[in-house]
């Protein structure tokens, strides 16, 4: 759970932007050019590695042992409720007048009947999902990806997403929750409930070479991808 007083998400870039600066730039025959930044990346990659293993993966374990299905069936459903408001804003920035329709259908319909989210009642009946964010609609307006960044505790991003975080939190519905210690809580569950969904990639990164280079390379395929089929599921975005 994020203290108190934490940091904002803008100032996170700002301080990695800083250090990219003072560190320099990857070089030499076998360096990536998406990821000009690698020395700094790297670190910040095993800042995180080590703070996932310490606090945040075996809470997220424990948490899909110990609490039934259908419970964080409902947590995942009510997150996703949300994203649902701030999708058809952006679906809507983009001119995809009927993916913002059906975001703002299922939000509606999810809100009313699905008790407060925690039922996913537009789903059942096949008003699908279409998940943008506002680094995706920089995208869809010709914004460059620009080169890759791992974000202290936010993991794996790019310079565009990363500049797009500070209109995300203010999009963000839990973000302007008060008082603060519930704002906080919330948060604290849906970074659980996210690192749950992401458990079985584990397996993945243990019998990968180079876990560092595994990570970049599909998170920025999987953006690219986004990119042109249109929709941005941002679960793969989380460290």
């Amino acid at each position: 759970m994020r203290a108190q007083r934490s940091l904002p998400r803008s100032v996170w870039v700002g301080l990695a932007a800083v250090c990219a600066v003072c560190t320099g730039c990857a070089t030499g025959p076998n360096a990536d050019p998406r990821d000009p930044l690698e020395p700094l990346n790297r670190r910040v990659h095993h800042f995180n590695v080590g703070l996932d293993r310490a606090v945040i993966k075996p809470v997220a374990i424990a948490y899909s042992r110990d609490v039934p299905s259908p419970i964080r069936r409902g947590v995942s459903n009510f997150f996703g409720n949300l994203g649902d408001a701030w999708s058809a804003v952006n679906s809507l920035a983009q001119l995809k007048l009927g993916d913002a329709a059906q975001n703002a259908t299922r939000f509606a319909f999810n809100t009313v009947l699905g008790l407060g989210g925690l039922l996913d009642i537009a789903g059942e009946v096949g008003i699908e999902r279409h998940k943008e964010t506002f680094g995706s609609t920089l995208a869809h307006w010709g914004v460059p990806a620009g080169p890759y960044l791992v974000l202290p505790l936010l993991g794996p991003s790019t310079l565009r997403d990363a500049a797009a975080l500070p209109v995300e939190r203010q999009g963000d519905v839990i973000a302007r929750i008060h008082p603060v210690p519930q704002r906080n809580a919330l948060e604290a569950a849906r970074l659980l409930d996210t690192r749950a969904t992401l458990l079985p990639l584990d397996a993945m990164l243990r019998d990968a070479f180079d876990p560092y280079t595994f990570t970049r390379d599909v998170y920025l395929q999987h953006r690219a991808a986004q990119s042109k089929d249109g929709d941005d599921d941002g679960r793969l975005s989380r460290p």
